[in-house]
């Protein structure tokens, strides 16, 4: 095995434990959060959102963050963190 070869699995590697830490955390956050909240913020209901994560976790999990499925569950994890998340923290802060 090349110093390359080694770099790249590597590389792979962090990149799988990033997409599954990310999706354990997004994850949790979900579950944390009230059912009311993503109806109002116009999103997809709790549940939804909780299966969709749960399979991406699971996709992360078995086939890994490097081809089709793994790079479809990434962007379903990072479609929640981005836009789902900080709209559901926006509506539960108290406006002063």
């Amino acid at each position: 095995m090349t110093n390359v070869d080694s770099l790249a699995g590597l590389i792979i590697s962090v990149l799988q434990i990033l997409a599954i830490a990310g999706a354990g955390f997004a994850l949790f956050h979900a579950v944390r959060q009230p059912a009311e909240a993503f109806p109002a913020v116009d999103k997809l209901t709790k549940p939804i959102w909780l299966g969709i994560l749960v399979a991406a976790l699971l996709v992360l999990v078995v086939f890994g963050a490097v081809g089709m499925l793994g790079i479809i569950g990434v962007v379903a994890v990072c479609v929640y963190l981005v836009d789902v998340r900080p709209r559901v923290e926006e509506v539960q802060r108290p406006r002063w």
